[in-house]
């Protein structure tokens, strides 16, 4: 379980993230959605430490995100960016295989690259993998990226906005491979979306975010509602049931 205590990030006079305090279930998908400037990504980045906190904790089943070493913590969760730019010329084989330097430490064993052919395999980019990054589509860029992660074999993964600048297919394919994961794998996956449709369709769980804190969570049932969009997005939505999911619709 993650937990969440009393976090707080400030940027001088300006808060972010006010106060949060929220336990995110173990195994399925966590969505965390809300507009932007919500405090969505900064929020996620402090569970995984890629942020420093101005106040408050956070844990992981149990270990304390700013004391626990670096090495055990990535043996317990794994994180992506939002923004993933790289210098160096990788092939997704060489990227993928960075997902294991928590276990090997740069030198990795037969063990570590049956799990980078498997991260590889699970993410259906075996005819990619002695390409290089800069000649993938960007749909093909980012699975390596989560199959980075996912070869990284952590409890926890947490992804922020792993749909962006993916079209309607590739981000489909990805939902459905994320979903395969925690069913499959028995991940936890937090990730920040943008789309409140893809968090109804594949979470299990979804926590609704406005203006730095928590305004709504529950199951898509629960929080993907007329009253509950509005309340969040600020615009009048109707929300359907289309083949047994919500699906909020919004005009101009």
């Amino acid at each position: 379980m993650i937990e969440a205590r009393n976090l707080t990030k400030r940027y001088r006079d300006e808060v972010v993230v006010n106060d949060v305090s929220l336990r995110l279930p173990a195994g399925g998908i966590t969505a965390i959605i809300g507009p932007n400037g919500a405090g969505k990504s900064t929020f996620l980045s402090m569970i995984g430490r890629l942020l420093p906190m101005s106040a408050g904790s956070a844990t992981v089943d149990g270990l304390d995100v700013t004391r626990t070493a670096s090495d055990v913590l990535a043996r317990r969760i794994a994180v992506l960016r939002q923004d993933n730019h790289l210098s160096s010329r990788l092939t997704v084989r060489d990227l993928v295989t960075f997902g294991r330097y928590p276990h090997s430490k740069g030198r990795p064993t037969a063990a570590d690259l049956a799990h980078v052919e498997r991260a590889i395999g699970y993410m259906n980019l075996e005819r990619q993998a002695d390409r290089f990054l800069d000649e993938l589509s960007g749909g093909q860029r980012q699975r390596a990226f989560v199959a980075m992660v996912l070869c990284q074999d952590t409890d926890y993964v947490l992804l922020d906005e792993p749909l962006n600048n993916l079209d309607m297919p590739h981000a489909v394919a990805m939902m459905r491979q994320l979903r395969r994961a925690a069913d499959e794998l028995g991940k936890t996956i937090v990730l920040v979306l943008h789309d409140v449709n893809f968090a109804s369709c594949y979470a299990d769980h979804i926590v609704a975010m406005r203006e730095g804190a928590v305004a709504f969570q529950g199951s898509p049932e629960q929080v993907i509602r007329p009253e509950v969009m509005e309340a969040i997005y600020g615009i009048a939505m109707e929300v359907q049931i289309i083949g047994g999911r919500r699906i909020a619709i919004y005009y101009a």
